[in-house]
């Protein structure tokens, strides 16, 4: 594949010429060492605008016969979404990539329009990665970085967005897209241009590792930066066991020796009147999250939350070590977690009682959990408050709430069987990856049919939606399966997320985001059957 192409693009929305000759910003004309974020030239008072990102990837792209700049696809106003690959491969294409024998690392910032952390560190780490810095990682890996994913939400700066975090003073952008929608909720009904580009750019690289990066304001806590592996209970568990047990603690303790650091699983105490006992509670364990979706896609899969109230410089730092340990991490058992991801792939699920609704699961015992605290300050252009991290850590004693049980279980069976008028429903599964079959004449066949109990929906909407639920139970019947009706196996390697899009019961499914409204109104079946098996 070419390398992207910033001046050859036509629809490419670039600043005009007056505005690139009058600012220092002058990206082109420098080497890959001496290129500056716009952060780190305005002294950490503003954020990386699209267009500058996109010129600083073709300079350093330029610069460096490493890194190839790649579009994976399109925002909903048409911006380029820019993916830098980073390897000493011959060839860099998709092809090429996956065939390799290299771990693939995907890194990802700016899902937030207004969290611009990840976006600011990667562009750094990939300037050091052109002036020939951690060559050992590209010894065995390939990195896949997407500076700015939300390019649409990045470009609506306001200087009151997250206005009490701590800077940039010069604004940031919007946390939803152009279309209203976060991004952060859209990887299972994939209503977005982005959402869409995502899963279309891991189908074409395929990557082990999949980074989020994002920043946190909710409670006042004393750590620098709190991360999450995926939370959904249908995860593989050697990639929980991978992460729990050994990457994340090894990342941790080396930030705590390295630079005094505390940082731990991502969490939030009760806001008063919630109703909730004391805890450290972290965020969902439902897919529609980007991590938790990479998990149910049999990848190595970490978010990352930047501590909002620390100053705006301190942010960029701590995302940057945390993304730098990782990858330190990953070059050293490269080996290790692709064989994790490759045991997850060839793993038969059939049969198995998986979850299709979840709720919060306490700890054994309580945990020590460092709470902080913070001074306020005003922001010298809007008068607004903003809040600084204090260094004052308090240690409380709390349960945890930082992973989920099952409150409903359902039965893999081998293949669902998809009417051919559910042409919504046929797209969404291809958009993902899934493979299906198709019926080639009329097939009778005795079948599991879901009889439905009540239905449901929510009374406020939610992402354009007001999500569905079902309840009801499986009978056995007889079914006339029609030429061109699509089959579904469970036994691919993306059999955790048909099972969660498929089962009408599951609390992030096609039902959940209202794909079958037309077909169940007044419906005492649900029209997706399944194999007895």
């Amino acid at each position: 594949m070419r390398k992207f192409n910033l001046r050859r693009h036509r629809s490419f929305p670039l600043l005009t010429l007056a505005v690139l000759l009058t600012t220092v910003w002058q990206v082109e004309a420098q080497p890959a060492n001496g290129l500056l974020t716009r952060a780190e030239e305005s002294g950490y008072t503003e954020t990386t605008r699209y267009d500058e990102a996109s010129l600083f990837l073709q300079s350093i792209a330029e610069s460096s016969p490493d890194i190839t700049v790649h579009r994976f696809g399109y925002s909903n106003e048409g911006r380029p979404l820019l993916l830098a690959v980073v390897g000493e491969l011959h060839e860099m294409s998709p092809a090429a990539i996956r065939q390799s024998n290299l771990t693939r690392v995907y890194i990802q910032g700016n899902i937030h329009g207004g969290e611009v952390e990840g976006k600011e560190a990667t562009l750094m780490l990939l300037r050091e990665l052109a002036n020939g810095e951690h060559r050992e990682w590209l010894e065995t890996m390939l990195l896949l970085v997407a500076p700015i994913y939300n390019a649409d939400g990045n470009e609506r700066i306001a200087l009151t967005h997250r206005s009490r975090q701590h800077g940039p003073i010069g604004g940031v952008g919007q946390r939803p897209n152009a279309q209203g929608y976060d991004l952060n909720r859209d990887h299972m009904k994939l209503e977005s241009p982005e959402a869409r580009s995502f899963v279309k750019m891991l189908k074409e690289y395929d990557p082990h590792v999949l980074m989020d990066l994002h920043a946190t304001n909710g409670t006042y806590h004393g750590y620098h930066l709190t991360y999450a592996p995926p939370l959904h209970p249908n995860t593989a568990i050697p990639i929980v066991d991978l992460l729990r047990k050994r990457l994340l603690p090894t990342v941790t303790r080396t930030i705590k020796d390295t630079y005094g650091w505390d940082f731990y699983y991502y969490g939030n105490t009760p806001r008063p009147g919630s109703g909730r006992a004391l805890g450290w509670y972290t965020f969902d364990h439902r897919p529609r999250f980007g991590n938790n979706y990479g998990g149910l896609r049999n990848r190595v899969s970490i978010l990352s939350e930047a501590y909002s109230y620390l100053p705006f410089k301190d942010r960029i730092t701590v995302t940057k070590r945390f993304v730098e340990e990782i990858l330190n991490y990953v070059e050293a058992h490269g080996e290790a977690i692709r064989a994790v991801v490759e045991s997850a792939n060839d793993e038969s699920i059939i049969g198995q009682q998986l979850t299709v609704r979840a709720g919060f699961k306490q700890s054994v015992e309580p945990v020590d959990i460092l709470l902080g605290e913070v001074m306020s300050e005003r922001h010298p252009y809007t008068g607004q408050q903003m809040l600084r991290r204090l260094d004052i850590q308090t240690t409380t004693s709390m349960y945890e709430y930082g992973t989920f049980a099952a409150s409903a279980l359902e039965r893999v069976p081998r293949a669902y069987y998809v009417p051919s008028n559910l042409e919504n429903v046929i797209e969404r599964l291809e958009a993902h990856g899934i493979h299906t079959e198709s019926l080639d004449a009329e097939s009778t066949r005795e079948v599991e049919q879901f009889q439905i109990g009540s239905t449901s929906s929510a009374d406020r909407e939610f992402q354009g939606h007001r999500e569905r639920t079902l309840t009801g139970s499986y009978e056995l019947t007889q079914a006339v399966l029609a030429a061109g009706t699509r089959v579904v196996p469970l036994d691919q390697p993306l059999g955790r997320l048909v099972f969660m899009l498929l089962e009408p019961m599951s609390d992030d499914g096609f039902v959940n985001w209202n794909l079958l409204d037309e077909v169940l109104v007044g419906a005492a079946v649900y029209p997706i059957v399944r194999t007895v098996e």
